[in-house]
């Protein structure tokens, strides 16, 4: 990223190539499993670090300031968007897994993903962030008390709180 913000622009496509993948999982599960909207957040986020590697110091890591980008990237989006109600396709999250033609076993787990996601879903938006964060994006806790600028242990609170409400939720779903 400091060779981007030195003007060498040809760097962002292997920031793209290396990137790309786990802000759309991170934007995938925070907006509940919508493919195409997560698609169009990833290109406003890569679009944002170009406009604003001048803010880019080198300073710690470099996922903590992307993430810190696509949480505005996300903030952005849904002020935006209020009005306009969210649902999981359970089905969209089904076939994407299975690829269309599931078998017994492949349609009992599909199921349990989709629960999971219906879950996920139903989470605040700050336990859901740092369940994302921390288990699909297998961030540590310190990098990500540094993207959502709090402590460790705050964070470490956060998640185990977190999985205990998705946990909960979980259940009344699968009841």
């Amino acid at each position: 990223m400091l060779r981007v913000k030195a003007g060498d622009l040809d760097r962002m496509g292997l920031l793209f190539e290396r990137y790309h993948r786990q802000l759309f999982g991170f934007l995938y599960h925070m907006l509940g499993g919508s493919r195409a909207t997560s698609e169009d957040l990833v290109q406003t986020v890569f679009y944002r670090m170009l406009k604003y590697r001048h803010t880019y110091i080198g300073e710690g890591e470099f996922r903590t300031w992307m993430f810190h980008l696509a949480r505005n990237v996300l903030a952005d989006h849904v002020k935006k968007n209020r009005h306009s109600a969210h649902h999981t396709d359970v089905a969209e999250v089904a076939e994407s897994i299975a690829g269309g033609h599931l078998a017994d076993e492949g349609l009992e787990q599909a199921q349990e993903v989709a629960l999971l996601h219906q879950a996920l879903a139903r989470l605040s938006p700050e336990n859901r962030e740092v369940l994302v964060l921390s288990r699909f994006q297998e961030m540590k806790y310190g990098e990500i008390a540094q993207v959502l600028d709090t402590t460790e242990g705050a964070v470490r609170v956060r998640a185990h709180r977190a999985l205990k409400e998705l946990k909960a939720i979980y259940l009344r779903i699968e009841n």
